[in-house]
């Protein structure tokens, strides 16, 4: 029998497209986070999720109103798994941490204090961070290049492993007839000396259930791909399309094995964007709401200093090779896209086209059921692009199929465009239709308590390997 993908929802309390907080009756006050992460937690542990996953960013700025704003005020990751471990008993919290800013005693404590409050259900996501500005919030005067930056990375992996180490599992004996309480040899310091980590140990939290908590990685650089191919549990990544995607998870196994480890101990991870409804119309129609209310270079907008560059018809032009004298630079944003002006927009434009006809079932001069495609539409899609999947719960599970039956990945990280609708239609409508086909484990899978068992991954064989080599 086959196994079901890892299914994980990625959580933007806010929305995990620019305009998704524009919705109706969407979510769009971080200070009542906590409604939202009990609702979204609720939904996805019933709806059998394997795990609920935290970002981070270290930053924020007026740019990201615009760009990201789910990033310009967000909870901590680390205290939003720690807030939803008392109010979930089953699905997985992954937290984010910067190994760039990041201590890794503190950061192996507070994991560790979270798998043992959590029987098992604590991951964590190392970053190396991407963001100039964090530099300045830790006290430093600028951001590590990307080589050291992955050199402290790989050493923070090892303190980690070694302080979850500290303790054998028969080390705690508490025999109060003798008054033994541990083994003194069951108990290991870390002591790791390295050019960017020291750590003495040992750590004085139990050992954590899983023994080693799940480590995820995610990145597009040769150094990224080798720590997530040699360390990482799981490999996010970020593909524009299926063929892409095969290409990468053969890399990644590629490089796994090449390092001496069973390529099947890591599982790839894609992001999707699922945009789900009762119909594939009605989905598309939502789609075409989110295009419509990204705010483009029009109005007071055009004179916001942080407002992207790319939202104008004119910077969609220069993007598609469009000649610098061609009057449909000057077309207004609701004017329909004539077969004329689609003849100009070369192989690029005529790929955004037909991307556009598939998730909106919109067309140039009105051929599609959706009508006439226009440049907002245009201008929308280009400057904030999205990996949609756009349909009905049979239309989400055919693209979570195809891509399992492909090699694509092993499983997916599930955005909502807005919350709570979008997430609820995912779990209620597209979970049920996933579980029928075996692609989604059951929501009472007892068989599989801890987020490694979820995962199905194992135990790392590095972890014993590494006690023995000390």
């Amino acid at each position: 029998m086959t196994e079901p993908l890892i299914i994980g929802a990625m959580v933007r309390t806010l929305g995990a497209y620019p305009s998704g907080w524009r919705q109706p009756g969407a979510h769009r006050d971080p200070s009542a986070d906590a409604d939202i992460l009990r609702h979204i937690a609720r939904e996805g542990e019933d709806a059998g999720l394997d795990y609920l996953f935290f970002g981070d960013w270290l930053a924020t700025g007026p740019d990201l109103e615009y760009r990201d704003p789910y990033l310009l005020a967000r909870i901590d990751p680390v205290s939003a798994v720690l807030f939803l471990a008392g109010v979930t008993s089953r699905i997985g919290l992954i937290a984010t941490v910067n190994t760039t800013y990041a201590d890794p005693y503190a950061t192996a404590r507070s994991l560790a204090s979270l798998d043992v409050l959590t029987r098992g259900r604590a991951g964590v996501n190392l970053v190396t961070g991407a963001e100039p500005r964090a530099a300045g919030n830790h006290g430093r005067d600028a951001h590590a290049d990307n080589e050291t930056r992955y050199d402290r990375a790989e050493e923070f992996v090892t303190a980690l492993r070694r302080l979850w180490d500290s303790w054998s599992d028969d080390a705690w004996i508490a025999d109060a007839e003798r008054g033994v309480l541990i083994d003194p040899d069951g108990l290991r310091g870390a002591d790791l000396q390295g050019a960017h980590v020291r750590v003495s140990g040992p750590l004085n939290v139990a050992r954590p259930p899983q023994g080693q908590i799940p480590i995820v990685h995610a990145g597009t650089s040769p150094r990224s791909r080798a720590l997530a191919a040699t360390e990482a549990d799981l490999a996010l990544i970020a593909a524009p399309n299926i063929a892409d995607a095969i290409a990468t998870r053969r890399d990644l196994r590629e490089i796994a094995a090449a390092a001496g480890r069973s390529p099947d101990t890591l599982k790839v991870i894609a992001p999707v964007l699922p945009v789900v409804a009762d119909s594939d119309a009605e989905a598309r129609r939502i789609v075409e709401r989110l295009l419509a209310l990204v705010p483009l270079a029009e109005g007071h907008q055009s004179a916001r200093t942080a407002f992207p560059p790319n939202r104008s018809v004119a910077a969609l032009a220069d993007a598609l090779g469009v000649a610098a004298d061609d009057p449909l630079r000057a077309a207004d944003f609701d004017q329909a896209v004539s077969a004329d002006d689609a003849s100009r927009l070369g192989d690029d434009g005529a790929a955004l086209l037909d991307r556009l006809g598939r998730i909106v079932g919109m067309r140039v001069e009105g051929r599609g059921a959706g009508g006439a495609l226009t440049w907002r539409h245009l201008v929308a899609a280009h400057a904030v692009p999205a990996a949609f999947v756009v349909g009905d719960a049979s239309t989400i599970a055919d693209h979570f199929e195809t891509w399992r039956d492909e090699g694509a990945a092993d499983g997916f990280n599930v955005l909502s465009a807005f919350q709570p609708a979008q997430f609820e239609a995912f779990t209620r409508l597209a979970a049920p239709e996933l579980r029928r086909r075996g692609l989604l484990g059951r929501a009472d899978d007892g068989a599989r308590p801890t987020l490694r068992g979820r995962l199905g991954v194992g135990v790392r064989d590095g972890a014993a390997s590494s006690l023995a080599a000390r």
